[in-house]
C-alpha cells in the first residue's frame, strides 16, 4: 500500500517558529521555516510517503465559521518565537514571521511536494477532502497535527500523528484510550466544547464522562444532535447531564456544525481549486535551488539527505 502523508502546514510552521532557536546570518530568528524542514525530514522517514500534501489556511480562511459563530477563534494569545535567543518587538516579530514563512515556501516550491492553499477555507478542511479523495483510495493517509479535530478522520487507513505530543493516533488507540467511535467524535467534542477555538460546551461534560453515559457512542453508527436528544428524554434515571444536553442543543448543533470534518466546508469553486492542485500537479524536485536557499540562509552544512531521498522517490 502506498502512503500520503498530509501535514497541517500553519501547525507545524508555528510549532517551530516558537521552540526553534536557528537564526539567519542577519542574526533574526529562522526557526520556524528551518524546524519545519527538519520536521518535515523527520516525519519522512517516519512514514515514508509516496506523495505529500501540505495543507495551508487561506486568505481569511476562519470566515465562514466565524459567519456560524462569531467568537470562533477569538481570545487566541498572539504566538511568539523562542526569547531566549533575541529580542523583537510585537510589530517586528509580526514582521519575521511573515519573512520566515515566504522563505519556508520558497524552499517548497522547489519540491515534489503539492501545497494546497484556497482563499477563505481552513487547512482541516483541505485536509478532510484530501483524506475522502478518490485519488487515494487505496493509500494510507497520515495526517501531522497536532489538532484533535482529526481524531475524527482516524480510521483503519488514516493514522493521526500529533508531533507535540509525540504521539501516534490510529483506530485502536483512539478507541482504547476515548472509548468513541471516530464517527461520533465530533458530536462529543460538539457536546464538551473547544477552549481553544472559544467554543464553550455543555457544563462538566468531558469526554470521559460523555463516554460513560453515553456508551453507544463507541459504535460506528453515526449518532446526531437528535439522536442524542431522543436519548436524553427517553433515560430511565436522567441526571443534569442529561437535563444540560436537552437545554444546550443549539449550542451543540451550532459546536457540531463548526467542529465537524465529515462534510468539509467548501464551496463548488474552492473544491475545484483543490481538485487541480491534486489531479493536476506535475512533481518536480530541483536540489540545486534548494540547496542555493540554504546557502542564502547559512544553512548548507544542515544534512537534509533523508528528505533529499524521499523526493527522489516521489518523482522516480
Amino acid at each position: 500500500m502506498k502512503n500520503l502523508l498530509i501535514i497541517d502546514g500553519l501547525n507545524m510552521f508555528l510549532r517551530n517558529y516558537v521552540v526553534n532557536p536557528t537564526l539567519a546570518p542577519d542574526g533574526n530568528p529562522l526557526g520556524g521555516c528551518i524546524g519545519f524542514l527538519k520536521s518535515l525530514q523527520k516525519v519522512c522517514g517516519m512514514f515514508t510517503p509516496d506523495e505529500i500534501i501540505i495543507a495551508w489556511d487561506g486568505h481569511s480562511g476562519s470566515s465562514k465559521r466565524k459567519q456560524m459563530n462569531e467568537g470562533y477563534k477569538d481570545g487566541r494569545k498572539p504566538v511568539r518565537f523562542n526569547r531566549r535567543m533575541v529580542e523583537l518587538n510585537e510589530e517586528q516579530q509580526k514582521h519575521n514571521k511573515a519573512e520566515q514563512y515566504i522563505k519556508l515556501v520558497e524552499y517548497l516550491n522547489e519540491t515534489p511536494i503539492i501545497q494546497a492553499v484556497v482563499d477563505y477555507v481552513e487547512a482541516d478542511d483541505i485536509i478532510a477532502y484530501a483524506v475522502g479523495h478518490n485519488k487515494y483510495r487505496d493509500y494510507h493517509k497520515y495526517i501531522v497535527s497536532s489538532d484533535r479535530d482529526f481524531f475524527q478522520l482516524v480510521g483503519e487507513d488514516c493514522t493521526l500523528w500529533r508531533p507535540i505530543q509525540k504521539k501516534l493516533v490510529d483506530f485502536k488507540s483512539l478507541m482504547d484510550e476515548h472509548g468513541i467511535h471516530p464517527n461520533n467524535f465530533a458530536l462529543c467534542r460538539a457536546i464538551s466544547g473547544d477552549k481553544s477555538d472559544n467554543l464553550p460546551g455543555i457544563p462538566r461534560a468531558g469526554l470521559k464522562t460523555i463516554k460513560s453515559r453515553f456508551p453507544f457512542m463507541a459504535d460506528p453508527e453515526v449518532q446526531t444532535v437528535e439522536s442524542l436528544a431522543e436519548f436524553c428524554r427517553q433515560v430511565d434515571k436522567p441526571v443534569s447531564l442529561h437535563e444540560n444536553i436537552l437545554g444546550g442543543l443549539d449550542l451543540i448543533e451550532s459546536n457540531y456544525d463548526i467542529m465537524q470534518l465529515y462534510k468539509p466546508v467548501m464551496g463548488t469553486v474552492a473544491k475545484q481549486q483543490v481538485e487541480f492542485s491534486i489531479n493536476h500537479f506535475e512533481p518536480e524536485w530541483n536540489k540545486i535551488e534548494f540547496q542555493k536557499y540554504l546557502m542564502r540562509d547559512g544553512q548548507i552544512t544542515l544534512k537534509f539527505d533523508a528528505l533529499f531521498a524521499t523526493f527522489n522517490k516521489i518523482i522516480s
